[in-house]
């Protein structure tokens, strides 16, 4: 799910080009270098009975910057294991929704989609807080919910983060995890923007906006870790290893005493005094 999701994207990058010619994420043959094994193999299948949720229980998930959606047909056939009736067309019980901001791989993962009836695909900005509430909204609505049951944010942060800066991605993280009850999260470590970075300029391009004035460094799954878990009301619950590029994979959970109506939540984390008091708390 190494993909983008800031301002407007109407051109992948192509097949043939540097990675580096991408600068939101949106490789147009991601899976063919990043298959979704890479991170299925670290993912119990029977992950939803796991985390509380009945066989009978419908679960919604949202996987945020789906790509070209391969990833996410591969996820919820993984989930779905533990409820094999369902199958293409049919309407089970878990319910899929991937975004990307990036048009074109979102026709792709439409016109390839292979369970119309269960997963959805959508064009969206998450950096646009109003316009992408509305569309998660309403999706949640059909379900009669507020919050998805299970968020996956798989490689995205660091396309949030050098794009937009410190305060985007603490911004970035607050409305993940105002929207979920679970939040499986993959942080791309600081050596990743390194490589980013070099790749543009040996592209000759113009190097990402923020990336020299970026305070929030280092080890950057801890840094997620600290604003989920201080400003937030999440909690690390498991670890499920690290990839084989060497990324963690944590599952966060909203804390029971601080599960509220999702309005008050969503206010409480994306308070701009605690967004910018983050940043001189995390580790640099």
């Amino acid at each position: 799910m190494e993909t983008h999701v800031c301002c407007q994207v109407k051109d992948v990058s192509s097949e043939n080009e540097d990675p580096g010619a991408a600068p939101y994420g949106n490789f147009m043959n991601y899976y063919t270098f990043n298959p979704p094994e890479n991170r299925l193999s670290l993912i119990p299948p029977n992950l939803l009975q796991d985390l509380g949720y009945s066989a009978s229980e419908t679960v919604v998930i949202l996987d945020v910057g789906c790509n070209s959606g391969d990833l996410s047909v591969a996820l919820y056939k993984h989930l779905q294991q533990e409820s094999p009736s369902a199958g293409p067309g049919t309407e089970g019980r878990l319910h899929l929704l991937g975004f990307d901001l990036d048009e074109t791989l979102i026709e792709r993962a439409q016109s390839t989609n292979p369970f119309p009836g269960n997963i959805s695909f959508i064009p969206l900005d998450i950096t646009q807080d109003e316009a992408s509430r509305t569309q998660l909204d309403a999706y949640l609505r059909t379900f009669g919910r507020r919050t998805f049951h299970l968020i996956a944010c798989l490689a995205v942060t660091m396309w949030v983060h050098l794009n937009h800066g410190d305060a985007g991605l603490l911004g970035f993280l607050s409305r993940l995890a105002a929207v979920s009850d679970h939040l499986l999260l993959e942080a791309q470590p600081w050596k990743c923007y390194r490589s980013a970075a070099r790749r543009l300029r040996k592209l000759g391009r113009a190097d990402f906006e923020h990336f020299k004035t970026l305070e929030i460094r280092g080890d950057m799954a801890e840094n997620a870790r600290e604003h989920l878990e201080r400003n937030c009301g999440m909690e690390l619950v498991q670890s499920f290893g690290s990839t084989s590029w060497d990324r963690k994979l944590l599952l966060f959970r909203k804390r029971t005493e601080g599960k509220q109506e999702l309005m008050t939540g969503q206010e409480e984390c994306l308070s701009e005094d605690i967004i910018i008091s983050s940043l001189t708390d995390l580790t640099i």
